[in-house]
């Protein structure tokens, strides 16, 4: 395992840093960023500062009524139906989506689900797995025509939640001993793993692909999660405010903002990121200290990811 490119670069942001202030002095005029998710929490404080800032934002969504409701009034923005538990829905999407011509310059993986109870989906697949991970790579392989042959980024939000869990190479998909915290930490993993490989498999069509740690922040994604056990996690306090260390959700969305704008980032493809900078490797297992695990940024063992996450999903247009 190596951490060979994981060392911060000093890039004057830091972790309360918002979106807007990632945006700083960069014109998205004219270019086309797709971002799952792009509705809700961290997503929408995304979309809007990407939209500000003149690009043309396309959210697909599970939910395209609650996200035309949720993006109303943002210019330059566009729904379509996607469902990322669904395979035939991501081909769907994928197909209108070629067939209209647009080119896209950066995709942000961003929609993701977090401590559901035990599902698996009619596919076999775990939930977390299916939908944070395996569905982004269905998508960004069936949309591989339609991105920018220079300069094109792939980011993945991924967590910190990745200390959790490596991949469970011999049972992925928790036939036996299922636990919602290992599943979304195993997914998480995955996330960066995904980055960490297309980034070498892009390198000939001129694109990068970052994973990032958006930090803690209270936001839907915590939906499934009761009262109880955000107080167990000290996630709140008993007076119900949010624990020292947790951002904003505009704060949240920065580092997956300048991962997939920033110059400062020229050269630097296949790193894991977070508040805004390239994140050094884990010292402690302190999550709200972060850092990256080794085994989140392993090419083997990403390699590997993306070879099973292929025969899962019969999809591969970059190997």
């Amino acid at each position: 395992m190596t951490f060979t490119r994981q060392a911060m670069i000093d890039s004057g942001l830091g972790a309360h840093s918002t979106a807007e202030d990632a945006l700083t002095g960069i014109d998205l005029s004219g270019r086309t960023i797709l971002i799952t998710g792009g509705y809700s929490g961290l997503g929408k404080q995304a979309t809007m500062a990407l939209a500000r800032a003149g690009a043309r934002v396309i959210v697909p969504a599970r939910r395209p009524a609650a996200a035309r409701a949720a993006l109303d009034g943002i210019a330059r923005t566009e729904i379509h139906e996607l469902d990322l538990a669904d395979l035939d829905s991501i081909a769907i999407f994928s197909d209108r989506f070629l067939a209209s011509g647009v080119t896209l310059d950066i995709i942000i993986n961003n929609a993701g689900v977090m401590a559901y109870p035990h599902r698996h989906l009619r596919s076999g697949w775990e939930a977390h797995l299916a939908i944070n991970h395996l569905g982004h790579f269905a998508l960004i392989n069936r949309l591989r025509p339609a991105l920018a042959h220079t300069g094109a980024r792939v980011v993945s939000v991924a967590s910190s939640g990745h200390f959790l869990s490596d991949i469970r190479w011999e049972d992925p998909h928790f036939t036996q001993g299922y636990d919602h915290w290992l599943a979304y930490g195993q997914s998480k993993t995955a996330n960066s793993l995904f980055a960490t490989h297309l980034d070498t498999l892009g390198a000939g069509i001129g694109l990068h692909a970052f994973a990032v740690h958006p930090g803690s922040i209270l936001t839907p994604l915590q939906r499934n999660i009761s009262h109880a056990e955000h107080l167990a996690q000290g996630w709140i306090t008993p007076e119900g405010h949010h624990a020292e260390g947790f951002k904003t959700p505009a704060q949240g969305a920065a580092t997956a903002v300048w991962a997939a704008t920033s110059p400062q980032l020229d050269g630097h493809g296949g790193v894991y990121c977070q508040d805004c900078d390239i994140a050094n490797p884990a010292t402690t297992d302190d999550m709200l200290i972060g850092g990256v695990k080794p085994w989140a940024v392993d090419p083997e063992s990403a390699a590997r990811l993306w070879k099973l996450s292929s025969e899962l999903t019969g999809l591969d247009s970059f190997s």
